[in-house]
């Protein structure tokens, strides 16, 4: 399955595509996900966490809460901006509000491997 947005890739890690190959920008955003160590990580994920439940507790409201823009939800991630950089912030926090579930961001850095990186192409193997 062949993916160039976050929604498109969040979705076939959710359905648990055995491959997947990610064209474009998405796939740079996708290799720097991948790459962050293990600490790292725990340090990412707990902010983009923050704004995750964020999002969708105005999203739960219909928009009676204070939304969240795009570039504030970002600029509020701001261990996740440090760790990932903002392109890669960016599509993680897409990722996981487009299927409403930060298990995507586990199961993307969890069960798949790069198998092929060629400028801007990457193949994901589920293992």
């Amino acid at each position: 399955m062949s993916v160039t947005t976050e929604e498109e890739l969040a979705d076939a890690v959710s359905r648990n595509q055995d491959t997947i190959i990610i064209e474009g920008d998405l796939a740079k955003k996708t290799v720097r996900i991948k790459a962050t160590g293990t600490v790292a990580w725990a340090v990412a994920i707990g902010s983009i966490g923050i704004v995750f439940y964020g999002v969708i507790a105005t999203l739960g409201t219909g928009g009676a809460a204070a939304p969240v823009s795009g570039i504030a939800a970002v600029t509020a991630s701001g261990a996740a901006l440090s760790v990932l950089g903002t392109a890669a912030t960016t599509a993680a926090i897409s990722m996981a509000i487009s299927v409403r579930s930060l298990s995507v961001l586990r199961k993307l850095r969890g069960n798949y491997k790069i198998v092929m990186e060629s400028g801007n192409t990457v193949t994901l193997k589920r293992y």
